[in-house]
């Protein structure tokens, strides 16, 4: 339970630290510290220390222990289940958004606090690059301790398979670094381990690969064709080189009809690419297809995803066999009947290429288990924040609904980069047989509890 420092407490931490300590009302409080996923808005903290260094970090755990405030760290901000702001004190890691890439060894050396643009403008000069996210605003340090997948992860594997050191301040202070040889556990653990349970990553080091001409592409059908695309689409993926990446959808917004899409990229030609998808171009005409041949910048940047303001909640499933045709047909009509809601990023189901290098990574060898699936089945819904508390009810209910209609397609396991907080067996779902190990290190680095939260390790 967080307690109630005095004010004469918030001014020691104010001196404690180099960077700025902020209350409710005070300038800049707000953007410290609104949760990106509106659906927590009403989550308010007591106070926001926005560091500016790894003393700060240290300092700032220091005085939260010792007033016995509740503390979480905040990185973009993205935490789906709104982890990354509480009642107590959030250690806002913004400032601290430096990035260094080597373009003679590959490697990237990256802040805590850095985002995908700060990560994306650093590494380009260099023509090369690692599996990152497509939100330009989210948060290395979360993306990383939660496995990361992006469009490149069939050839690059995951954000965390890239990683091969990082720092952390421990609960007690410390200052550790991690990798392979020096505190391996931990560095295992910060491989899919889930942000936020072990510490406050404040440097990250990852490996990157020489990247170079791509194509991408975007795809829409009519609502009818929806069965067999989607059908021939998993086909593809499976039969498809690992330079073929996809993300097969299906959406409505309000009381539109449902869209089909495929959005992605290959890793060659648009001419090869062409030949990939001519097996769903030859059984249904798209009604829009774009197309081409791009730098690899231009891929990411057409690939780029921002979610609508306002408040949504997902639900994930790990896929390890092609959905049949019944499943189709289920996550169909459910999308076509999904409650209406003031957001305009409305809802749906979308079916995102894992496997490649993701599956050539054993379940054990780093803290992300989902090393045997096809697919990531990611359904989600969204609504505004004025929407009536009965439009809520029902676009979570539908959600809840859909999530357990596709259960019998799916595997038990879900993905922990989209936390869930509706989620009941959480710990099987996202950890699988790693939960065990990752609550023995969670028990030696953190005792305590300091870092704890809903759906954090060992609670």
């Amino acid at each position: 339970m967080s307690s109630s420092p005095s004010n004469e407490d918030w001014r020691r931490l104010d001196r404690m630290v180099t960077g700025r300590v902020r209350r409710p009302g005070e300038s800049g409080f707000t953007e410290a510290s609104m949760p990106f996923n509106k659906r927590f808005a009403a989550t308010v903290p007591s106070g926001v220390v926005s560091v500016a260094n790894t003393a700060d970090v240290r300092n700032a755990i220091e005085w939260a222990r010792h007033t016995g405030v509740d503390v979480v760290a905040r990185g973009g901000g993205h935490s789906y289940a709104g982890h990354s702001v509480n009642t107590g004190l959030v250690i806002d890691l913004s400032a601290m958004n430096t990035v260094s890439a080597n373009g003679s060894t590959g490697l990237v050396t990256v802040a805590g606090g850095a985002l995908m643009a700060d990560v994306y403008a650093a590494i380009q000069p260099h023509e090369m690059a690692f599996a990152l996210g497509n939100g330009a605003s989210v948060g290395i340090a979360g993306l990383t301790l939660g496995g990361g997948c992006g469009a490149t992860s069939r050839v690059l594997g995951l954000t965390a398979d890239a990683l091969v050191a990082t720092t952390l301040v421990t609960a007690d202070g410390q200052l550790l670094h991690c990798d392979a040889n020096e505190n391996a556990d931990l560095f295992w653990a910060c491989r899919g381990g889930g942000g936020g349970n072990f510490g406050i990553n404040v440097s990250f080091t990852f490996q990157a690969r020489p990247v170079a001409d791509c194509a991408s592409y975007l795809l829409l059908w009519d609502r009818a064709d929806a069965p067999k695309v989607i059908s021939v689409l998993q086909d593809v993926v499976l039969g498809g080189p690992d330079e073929f990446a996809a993300r097969i959808g299906v959406s409505t917004i309000g009381e539109s009809k449902s869209v089909v899409s495929a959005i992605g990229q290959h890793l060659g030609s648009a001419k090869e690419l062409r030949e990939i998808l001519d097996p769903v171009l030859s059984v249904a005409q798209p009604i829009r297809m774009n197309l081409e041949d791009r730098t690899f910048w231009q891929a990411k940047d057409d690939l780029l995803h921002e979610t609508a303001e306002g408040a949504f909640a997902a639900r994930t499933g790990i896929v390890t066999r092609p959905l049949p045709e019944e499943a189709i047909a289920t996550m169909l009509s459910f999308v076509d009947r999904r409650p209406g809601s003031g957001n305009p990023d409305g809802g749906g189901a979308a079916l995102f290429s894992w496997g490649g290098a993701i599956n050539r990574v054993g379940a054990t060898d780093t803290a992300f288990a989902h090393r045997n699936a096809l697919f990531l089945l990611s359904m989600d819904t969204s609504w505004a924040e004025n929407d009536e508390p009965a439009v809520v009810d029902a676009n979570l209910r539908w959600l809840s609904d859909l999530a357990d209609a596709m259960s019998p397609y799916v595997s038990d396991g879900a993905f922990q980069n989209f936390i869930d907080p509706d989620l009941a067996d959480w710990r099987n779902a996202y950890y699988g047989v790693n939960y065990p190990r990752l609550e023995q290190i969670k028990e030696r680095v953190d005792p305590d509890g300091v870092f704890t939260f809903a759906q954090s390790i060992g609670s």
